[in-house]
Protein backbone atom coordinates (compact mmCIF):
# COMPACT_ATOMS: atom_id res chain seq x y z
CA UNK A 1 0.00 0.00 0.00
CA UNK A 2 3.14 2.25 -0.24
CA UNK A 3 3.11 3.13 -3.62
CA UNK A 4 6.26 5.55 -4.72
CA UNK A 5 4.95 9.06 -5.18
CA UNK A 6 6.73 12.40 -6.73
CA UNK A 7 7.79 15.71 -4.69
CA UNK A 8 5.32 18.39 -5.05
CA UNK A 9 9.07 20.24 -6.01
CA UNK A 10 9.65 18.21 -8.87
CA UNK A 11 11.00 20.06 -11.92
CA UNK A 12 11.72 19.68 -15.48
CA UNK A 13 15.13 20.45 -16.32
CA UNK A 14 16.46 21.52 -19.62
CA UNK A 15 18.68 23.80 -20.90
CA UNK A 16 18.52 27.24 -18.95
CA UNK A 17 14.91 26.05 -18.28
CA UNK A 18 13.38 24.21 -15.37
CA UNK A 19 9.55 23.89 -15.55
CA UNK A 20 7.29 23.71 -12.24
CA UNK A 21 4.69 20.87 -12.27
CA UNK A 22 1.05 20.90 -10.94
CA UNK A 23 -0.16 19.36 -8.47
CA UNK A 24 -0.47 15.48 -9.57
CA UNK A 25 -2.10 12.37 -7.81
CA UNK A 26 1.46 11.36 -7.91
CA UNK A 27 2.61 13.56 -5.19
CA UNK A 28 -0.17 12.19 -2.77
CA UNK A 29 0.89 9.39 -1.12
CA UNK A 30 -1.41 6.02 -1.38
CA UNK A 31 -3.32 5.58 1.90
CA UNK A 32 -2.99 9.04 2.94
CA UNK A 33 -5.57 11.35 4.56
CA UNK A 34 -5.71 14.08 2.44
CA UNK A 35 -4.73 16.76 5.15
CA UNK A 36 -1.65 15.29 5.53
CA UNK A 37 -0.39 15.54 1.75
CA UNK A 38 0.25 18.62 -0.26
CA UNK A 39 -3.14 18.45 -1.51
CA UNK A 40 -4.23 19.67 1.74
CA UNK A 41 -5.63 23.17 1.64
CA UNK A 42 -3.93 25.13 4.11
CA UNK A 43 -0.76 24.27 1.96
CA UNK A 44 -1.97 25.35 -1.04
CA UNK A 45 -3.16 28.58 -0.07
CA UNK A 46 -1.92 31.49 -2.58
CA UNK A 47 -3.22 35.22 -2.28
CA UNK A 48 -3.04 37.91 -5.16
CA UNK A 49 -4.03 41.67 -4.95
CA UNK A 50 -5.57 43.44 -8.19
CA UNK A 51 -4.81 47.06 -8.18
CA UNK A 52 -7.08 49.49 -10.32
CA UNK A 53 -6.77 53.46 -10.29
CA UNK A 54 -9.10 56.61 -9.51
CA UNK A 55 -11.99 54.51 -7.84
CA UNK A 56 -15.20 54.12 -9.67
CA UNK A 57 -18.79 55.23 -10.01
CA UNK A 58 -20.53 53.72 -7.04
CA UNK A 59 -23.96 54.06 -8.40
CA UNK A 60 -22.46 51.18 -11.20
CA UNK A 61 -20.88 49.45 -9.04
CA UNK A 62 -22.81 49.05 -5.83
CA UNK A 63 -25.35 46.10 -5.44
CA UNK A 64 -28.60 46.88 -4.21
CA UNK A 65 -29.19 43.92 -1.66
CA UNK A 66 -26.76 41.49 0.32
CA UNK A 67 -26.50 38.74 -2.50
CA UNK A 68 -25.21 39.51 -6.20
CA UNK A 69 -28.77 38.04 -7.89
CA UNK A 70 -28.53 41.40 -9.76
CA UNK A 71 -25.30 42.66 -10.42
CA UNK A 72 -24.67 46.35 -11.36
CA UNK A 73 -23.07 47.16 -15.00
CA UNK A 74 -19.78 47.76 -13.75
CA UNK A 75 -19.83 44.07 -12.32
CA UNK A 76 -22.01 42.52 -14.69
CA UNK A 77 -18.94 40.42 -16.35
CA UNK A 78 -18.57 38.45 -12.58
CA UNK A 79 -22.23 36.90 -13.63
CA UNK A 80 -20.55 33.52 -14.12
CA UNK A 81 -18.36 33.69 -11.03
CA UNK A 82 -20.28 35.35 -8.38
CA UNK A 83 -20.50 32.13 -6.60
CA UNK A 84 -16.85 32.81 -5.37
CA UNK A 85 -17.03 36.85 -4.81
CA UNK A 86 -18.07 38.75 -2.34
CA UNK A 87 -18.53 42.55 -3.08
CA UNK A 88 -17.27 44.75 0.17
CA UNK A 89 -18.84 48.14 0.68
CA UNK A 90 -17.42 50.95 3.07
CA UNK A 91 -14.44 50.38 3.66
CA UNK A 92 -11.58 53.36 4.08
CA UNK A 93 -7.96 54.41 3.74
CA UNK A 94 -7.46 56.64 6.81
CA UNK A 95 -3.73 56.61 6.24
CA UNK A 96 -3.88 57.90 2.68
CA UNK A 97 -5.13 61.25 3.10
CA UNK A 98 -4.79 64.06 2.98
CA UNK A 99 -6.06 62.65 -0.47
CA UNK A 100 -3.86 62.41 -3.58
CA UNK A 101 -3.30 59.59 -6.31
CA UNK A 102 0.60 58.69 -4.94
CA UNK A 103 -1.20 57.74 -1.43
CA UNK A 104 -3.87 55.98 -3.26
CA UNK A 105 -1.50 53.23 -4.49
CA UNK A 106 0.97 52.75 -1.61
CA UNK A 107 -1.77 53.01 0.94
CA UNK A 108 -3.33 50.24 -1.02
CA UNK A 109 -1.28 47.36 0.28
CA UNK A 110 0.27 48.88 3.18
CA UNK A 111 -2.17 50.94 5.05
CA UNK A 112 0.43 52.84 6.09
CA UNK A 113 0.56 57.36 5.49
CA UNK A 114 3.72 58.04 3.44
CA UNK A 115 6.14 60.00 4.04
CA UNK A 116 5.27 63.61 1.89
CA UNK A 117 8.77 63.86 0.09
CA UNK A 118 10.12 64.61 -3.77
CA UNK A 119 13.79 63.04 -2.98
CA UNK A 120 14.99 59.58 -2.22
CA UNK A 121 14.04 59.73 1.78
CA UNK A 122 10.82 58.27 1.08
CA UNK A 123 8.97 55.98 3.62
CA UNK A 124 6.06 54.31 3.15
CA UNK A 125 5.00 50.79 5.40
CA UNK A 126 5.91 47.18 4.39
CA UNK A 127 2.75 45.82 2.34
CA UNK A 128 0.59 42.61 2.91
CA UNK A 129 2.05 40.63 0.20
CA UNK A 130 5.18 40.90 1.41
CA UNK A 131 4.25 40.24 4.79
CA UNK A 132 2.45 37.12 3.21
CA UNK A 133 5.17 35.99 1.10
CA UNK A 134 7.93 36.07 3.97
CA UNK A 135 5.81 32.84 5.05
CA UNK A 136 4.29 31.14 2.40
CA UNK A 137 6.08 32.10 -0.14
CA UNK A 138 9.64 30.91 1.90
CA UNK A 139 10.12 27.75 -0.25
CA UNK A 140 8.97 28.36 -3.83
CA UNK A 141 10.77 29.39 -6.45
CA UNK A 142 9.76 33.21 -6.42
CA UNK A 143 8.83 34.62 -2.74
CA UNK A 144 6.24 37.06 -5.02
CA UNK A 145 5.80 38.37 -8.00
CA UNK A 146 4.87 41.93 -8.94
CA UNK A 147 3.40 43.09 -11.91
CA UNK A 148 2.40 45.94 -13.96
CA UNK A 149 0.75 47.24 -17.00
CA UNK A 150 2.64 50.21 -17.40
CA UNK A 151 6.56 49.56 -19.03
CA UNK A 152 8.05 52.80 -18.15
CA UNK A 153 8.26 54.23 -14.32
CA UNK A 154 8.17 57.99 -14.05
CA UNK A 155 10.59 59.89 -11.56
CA UNK A 156 11.00 62.89 -9.59
CA UNK A 157 8.17 64.46 -8.08
CA UNK A 158 4.71 63.29 -9.42
CA UNK A 159 1.94 64.26 -6.89
CA UNK A 160 1.73 67.13 -4.83
CA UNK A 161 4.83 66.69 -3.27
CA UNK A 162 5.23 62.70 -3.29
CA UNK A 163 8.04 61.02 -4.71
CA UNK A 164 7.07 58.99 -7.94
CA UNK A 165 7.84 55.65 -6.60
CA UNK A 166 4.63 55.95 -4.55
CA UNK A 167 2.87 55.56 -7.29
CA UNK A 168 5.14 53.33 -9.51
CA UNK A 169 5.64 50.45 -6.59
CA UNK A 170 2.50 48.54 -5.27
CA UNK A 171 4.79 46.21 -3.21
CA UNK A 172 7.16 47.40 -0.32
CA UNK A 173 9.52 44.90 1.50
CA UNK A 174 10.28 47.62 4.17
CA UNK A 175 9.06 51.19 4.31
CA UNK A 176 12.31 51.94 3.04
CA UNK A 177 12.44 49.16 0.11
CA UNK A 178 9.94 49.67 -3.04
CA UNK A 179 9.65 46.50 -4.94
CA UNK A 180 9.64 47.49 -8.88
CA UNK A 181 7.24 45.28 -10.95
CA UNK A 182 7.06 44.01 -14.44
CA UNK A 183 4.95 45.05 -17.28
CA UNK A 184 7.28 42.89 -20.39
CA UNK A 185 5.33 39.50 -20.88
CA UNK A 186 8.74 38.04 -22.27
CA UNK A 187 11.03 39.10 -19.29
CA UNK A 188 8.10 37.56 -16.48
CA UNK A 189 7.87 34.53 -18.51
CA UNK A 190 11.44 33.99 -18.28
CA UNK A 191 11.34 34.54 -14.91
CA UNK A 192 9.20 32.10 -14.41
CA UNK A 193 10.57 29.07 -16.76
CA UNK A 194 14.18 30.34 -18.35
CA UNK A 195 16.69 32.62 -17.65
CA UNK A 196 17.18 36.02 -18.26
CA UNK A 197 19.30 38.48 -19.38
CA UNK A 198 19.70 41.83 -22.26
CA UNK A 199 17.25 42.26 -24.72
CA UNK A 200 19.72 41.15 -26.95
CA UNK A 201 20.66 37.91 -25.13
CA UNK A 202 16.81 37.11 -25.17
CA UNK A 203 16.20 37.44 -28.41
CA UNK A 204 19.55 35.43 -29.41
CA UNK A 205 17.91 32.97 -26.98
CA UNK A 206 14.78 32.68 -29.07
CA UNK A 207 16.26 32.38 -32.18
CA UNK A 208 18.09 29.17 -30.87
CA UNK A 209 15.20 27.36 -29.11
CA UNK A 210 11.92 27.61 -30.57
CA UNK A 211 10.51 26.81 -26.79
CA UNK A 212 11.48 26.15 -23.42
CA UNK A 213 9.69 23.00 -23.56
CA UNK A 214 11.62 21.54 -26.42
CA UNK A 215 14.60 21.58 -24.61
CA UNK A 216 12.63 19.60 -21.84
CA UNK A 217 11.56 16.74 -23.43
CA UNK A 218 13.40 13.59 -22.08
CA UNK A 219 12.48 15.30 -18.91
CA UNK A 220 8.68 15.10 -19.74
CA UNK A 221 8.59 11.84 -21.09
CA UNK A 222 10.72 10.23 -17.79
CA UNK A 223 8.05 12.13 -15.81
CA UNK A 224 4.95 10.95 -17.63
CA UNK A 225 6.24 7.15 -17.46
CA UNK A 226 6.32 7.56 -13.31
CA UNK A 227 2.63 8.69 -13.44
CA UNK A 228 -1.42 7.24 -14.41
CA UNK A 229 -3.24 8.45 -17.63
CA UNK A 230 -4.75 11.01 -15.52
CA UNK A 231 -2.21 12.76 -14.24
CA UNK A 232 -0.18 12.54 -17.69
CA UNK A 233 -3.26 14.15 -19.09
CA UNK A 234 -2.67 16.85 -16.52
CA UNK A 235 1.21 17.41 -17.29
CA UNK A 236 -0.21 17.79 -21.21
CA UNK A 237 -3.00 20.42 -20.48
CA UNK A 238 -0.10 22.56 -18.53
CA UNK A 239 2.26 22.39 -20.87
CA UNK A 240 0.43 23.24 -23.24
CA UNK A 241 -1.19 26.18 -21.52
CA UNK A 242 2.73 27.37 -21.25
CA UNK A 243 3.33 26.59 -24.92
CA UNK A 244 0.26 29.06 -25.64
CA UNK A 245 1.68 31.81 -23.76
CA UNK A 246 4.98 31.41 -25.43
CA UNK A 247 2.85 31.41 -28.80
CA UNK A 248 1.49 34.17 -28.24
CA UNK A 249 4.49 36.07 -26.55
CA UNK A 250 6.44 35.09 -30.11
CA UNK A 251 3.57 36.46 -32.41
CA UNK A 252 3.30 39.78 -30.38
CA UNK A 253 6.80 39.95 -31.14
CA UNK A 254 6.75 39.47 -34.30
CA UNK A 255 4.26 42.11 -34.72
CA UNK A 256 5.98 44.18 -32.71
CA UNK A 257 8.55 43.97 -35.48
CA UNK A 258 6.50 44.18 -38.46
CA UNK A 259 4.54 47.00 -37.08
CA UNK A 260 6.53 49.26 -35.61
CA UNK A 261 5.02 51.62 -32.87
CA UNK A 262 6.33 55.20 -32.70
CA UNK A 263 7.34 54.61 -29.13
CA UNK A 264 11.13 53.20 -30.34
CA UNK A 265 12.23 52.64 -26.71
CA UNK A 266 8.97 50.00 -26.12
CA UNK A 267 10.27 46.74 -25.59
CA UNK A 268 9.81 43.81 -27.95
CA UNK A 269 6.38 41.56 -27.25
CA UNK A 270 4.42 43.74 -25.88
CA UNK A 271 0.64 43.41 -27.17
CA UNK A 272 -0.51 46.40 -28.46
CA UNK A 273 -4.01 46.36 -27.60
CA UNK A 274 -4.61 46.60 -23.73
CA UNK A 275 -6.61 44.15 -23.59
CA UNK A 276 -4.40 41.38 -24.87
CA UNK A 277 -1.79 42.50 -22.77
CA UNK A 278 -3.54 42.38 -19.66
CA UNK A 279 -4.83 38.87 -20.41
CA UNK A 280 -1.07 37.75 -21.07
CA UNK A 281 -0.70 38.97 -17.89
CA UNK A 282 -3.24 36.66 -15.94
CA UNK A 283 -2.21 34.16 -18.15
CA UNK A 284 1.55 34.08 -16.68
CA UNK A 285 -0.34 34.76 -13.07
CA UNK A 286 -2.75 31.57 -13.59
CA UNK A 287 0.90 29.54 -14.47
CA UNK A 288 3.01 30.79 -11.69
CA UNK A 289 -0.14 29.70 -9.20
CA UNK A 290 -0.78 26.17 -11.02
CA UNK A 291 3.01 25.26 -11.30
CA UNK A 292 3.48 26.54 -7.56
CA UNK A 293 6.40 28.64 -8.55
CA UNK A 294 4.65 31.64 -6.51
CA UNK A 295 1.93 31.99 -3.95
CA UNK A 296 1.81 35.82 -3.94
CA UNK A 297 0.93 38.22 -6.69
CA UNK A 298 0.57 41.87 -7.04
CA UNK A 299 -0.88 43.54 -10.43
CA UNK A 300 -1.41 47.27 -10.93
CA UNK A 301 -3.91 46.73 -13.57
CA UNK A 302 -2.90 50.24 -14.56
CA UNK A 303 -1.60 53.56 -12.67
CA UNK A 304 -3.13 56.09 -10.74
CA UNK A 305 -3.13 59.45 -12.69
CA UNK A 306 -3.07 57.45 -15.77
CA UNK A 307 -4.41 59.44 -19.21
CA UNK A 308 -4.31 55.79 -21.24
CA UNK A 309 -7.49 56.06 -23.23
CA UNK A 310 -10.26 53.31 -24.07
CA UNK A 311 -11.92 53.47 -27.23
CA UNK A 312 -12.31 49.97 -27.98
CA UNK A 313 -15.08 50.59 -25.57
CA UNK A 314 -16.42 54.14 -26.60
CA UNK A 315 -13.76 55.67 -24.30
CA UNK A 316 -11.54 57.78 -26.44
CA UNK A 317 -10.90 60.30 -23.46
CA UNK A 318 -8.05 60.11 -20.95
CA UNK A 319 -9.00 58.39 -17.94
CA UNK A 320 -7.83 60.44 -15.46
CA UNK A 321 -9.49 63.76 -16.84
CA UNK A 322 -12.59 61.88 -17.00
CA UNK A 323 -12.78 60.51 -13.12
CA UNK A 324 -12.93 64.56 -12.56
CA UNK A 325 -16.38 64.54 -13.20
CA UNK A 326 -17.70 67.56 -11.30
CA UNK A 327 -21.23 65.04 -11.28
CA UNK A 328 -21.20 65.43 -15.12
CA UNK A 329 -23.63 62.19 -16.08
CA UNK A 330 -21.62 61.38 -19.39
CA UNK A 331 -18.02 61.17 -17.55
CA UNK A 332 -19.88 59.36 -14.71
CA UNK A 333 -20.57 57.00 -17.78
CA UNK A 334 -16.90 56.58 -18.73
CA UNK A 335 -15.71 56.15 -15.56
CA UNK A 336 -17.92 53.10 -14.91
CA UNK A 337 -17.33 51.70 -18.31
CA UNK A 338 -13.51 52.08 -17.71
CA UNK A 339 -14.83 50.10 -14.35
CA UNK A 340 -16.85 47.74 -16.26
CA UNK A 341 -13.70 47.15 -18.82
CA UNK A 342 -11.41 46.66 -15.75
CA UNK A 343 -13.45 44.33 -14.20
CA UNK A 344 -14.22 41.99 -17.35
CA UNK A 345 -10.74 41.22 -17.46
CA UNK A 346 -10.70 40.06 -13.78
CA UNK A 347 -13.54 37.91 -14.85
CA UNK A 348 -12.04 36.28 -17.62
CA UNK A 349 -9.03 35.29 -15.25
CA UNK A 350 -11.25 33.96 -12.59
CA UNK A 351 -13.02 31.83 -14.86
CA UNK A 352 -9.98 30.29 -16.22
CA UNK A 353 -9.21 29.32 -12.53
CA UNK A 354 -11.68 27.83 -11.76
CA UNK A 355 -11.57 25.76 -14.99
CA UNK A 356 -8.17 24.27 -13.49
CA UNK A 357 -8.78 21.43 -11.31
CA UNK A 358 -6.70 21.30 -7.76
CA UNK A 359 -6.74 18.80 -5.22
CA UNK A 360 -10.44 18.27 -3.69
CA UNK A 361 -11.53 21.62 -5.61
CA UNK A 362 -10.13 23.82 -8.35
CA UNK A 363 -7.41 26.61 -8.16
CA UNK A 364 -9.67 29.54 -7.62
CA UNK A 365 -10.73 27.73 -4.53
CA UNK A 366 -7.67 27.61 -2.94
CA UNK A 367 -7.05 30.94 -3.70
CA UNK A 368 -7.66 34.06 -2.62
CA UNK A 369 -7.57 37.98 -4.89
CA UNK A 370 -8.72 40.70 -3.19
CA UNK A 371 -9.46 43.36 -6.19
CA UNK A 372 -10.09 47.31 -6.20
CA UNK A 373 -8.99 50.98 -5.45
CA UNK A 374 -7.50 52.94 -2.73
CA UNK A 375 -9.71 55.97 -3.88
CA UNK A 376 -13.55 55.97 -3.49
CA UNK A 377 -14.68 59.11 -5.47
CA UNK A 378 -11.87 60.02 -8.14
CA UNK A 379 -13.69 63.41 -8.47
CA UNK A 380 -13.13 64.16 -4.71
CA UNK A 381 -9.66 62.71 -4.12
CA UNK A 382 -11.22 60.54 -1.26
CA UNK A 383 -9.86 57.17 0.45
CA UNK A 384 -13.77 55.73 2.20
CA UNK A 385 -16.20 53.95 0.35
CA UNK A 386 -14.14 52.19 -1.42
CA UNK A 387 -14.21 49.46 -4.64
CA UNK A 388 -13.06 46.11 -2.96
CA UNK A 389 -13.95 42.43 -4.19
CA UNK A 390 -13.10 39.39 -2.53
CA UNK A 391 -12.54 35.82 -4.78
CA UNK A 392 -11.70 32.75 -4.08
CA UNK A 393 -11.46 31.19 -0.92
CA UNK A 394 -13.90 27.90 -1.12
CA UNK A 395 -11.48 25.90 0.57
CA UNK A 396 -11.75 27.83 3.66
CA UNK A 397 -15.30 28.32 3.29
CA UNK A 398 -15.37 32.04 2.09
CA UNK A 399 -19.23 33.16 1.49
CA UNK A 400 -19.96 33.86 -2.26
CA UNK A 401 -22.86 35.91 -3.87
CA UNK A 402 -22.71 38.14 -1.16
CA UNK A 403 -22.94 41.88 -0.69
CA UNK A 404 -20.84 42.91 2.55
CA UNK A 405 -21.91 46.50 3.36
CA UNK A 406 -20.90 47.70 6.65
CA UNK A 407 -22.43 50.06 8.63
CA UNK A 408 -20.06 52.47 9.35
CA UNK A 409 -16.56 52.99 7.95
CA UNK A 410 -14.09 49.45 8.50
CA UNK A 411 -10.57 49.98 7.59
CA UNK A 412 -9.29 48.17 4.72
CA UNK A 413 -6.52 46.91 7.15
CA UNK A 414 -9.18 44.35 8.87
CA UNK A 415 -9.51 42.91 5.58
CA UNK A 416 -5.85 42.65 4.81
CA UNK A 417 -5.75 41.21 8.44
CA UNK A 418 -8.46 38.82 7.67
CA UNK A 419 -7.10 37.30 3.90
CA UNK A 420 -3.61 37.06 5.56
CA UNK A 421 -4.75 34.56 8.39
CA UNK A 422 -6.74 32.64 6.06
CA UNK A 423 -3.37 31.82 3.66
CA UNK A 424 -1.34 31.19 6.93
CA UNK A 425 -0.24 33.93 8.27
CA UNK A 426 -1.47 34.07 11.80
CA UNK A 427 -1.31 38.03 13.03
CA UNK A 428 -3.06 39.60 15.92
CA UNK A 429 -2.77 43.24 13.96
CA UNK A 430 -1.62 44.84 10.46
CA UNK A 431 -1.14 48.32 10.09
CA UNK A 432 -4.13 50.23 11.97
CA UNK A 433 -6.58 47.65 12.16
CA UNK A 434 -8.98 47.17 14.80
CA UNK A 435 -9.98 43.80 14.22
CA UNK A 436 -11.12 41.03 11.71
CA UNK A 437 -13.60 40.83 8.78
CA UNK A 438 -15.40 37.64 10.58
CA UNK A 439 -18.63 37.51 7.78
CA UNK A 440 -16.13 37.18 5.22
CA UNK A 441 -16.17 33.24 5.97
CA UNK A 442 -18.25 30.64 7.17
CA UNK A 443 -17.72 29.53 10.40
CA UNK A 444 -19.21 25.91 9.83
CA UNK A 445 -16.41 23.48 9.44
CA UNK A 446 -16.97 21.09 6.19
Amino acid sequence: MKRSHLSRRTLLRGTGAAVALPLLDAMIPAMTATAATAAAPSRLKRIGYIYIPMGYNPAEWTPEGETLDELPSSLSPLEDVKDHLTVISNTDLQNAYPGSHATSNSAFLSAARAKRTESSDYYNGTTVDQVAARKIGATTQLPSLELSMDLLSTVGQCDNGYACVYQNSLSWASPTQPLPSEAHPRIVFESLFGEGGTPEQRRAAMQKRASLLDSINLEIKRIKNRVGASDRNKIDGYLESIREVERRIQLAEQNSEENPLPDLDRPVGVPTAYADHAKLMFDLQLLAFQGDITRVVSFQLAREASTRTYPEIGVPDPHHPVTHHGRNPEKLAKVAKINQFHVSLFADFLKRMNEVPEGDGTLLDHSLYMYGSGMGDPDAHDHSNLPILVAGGAAENMCGNRHLRFKDPEPLSNLHLTLLNKVGVPLESFADSTGTVDDLFDPVTL
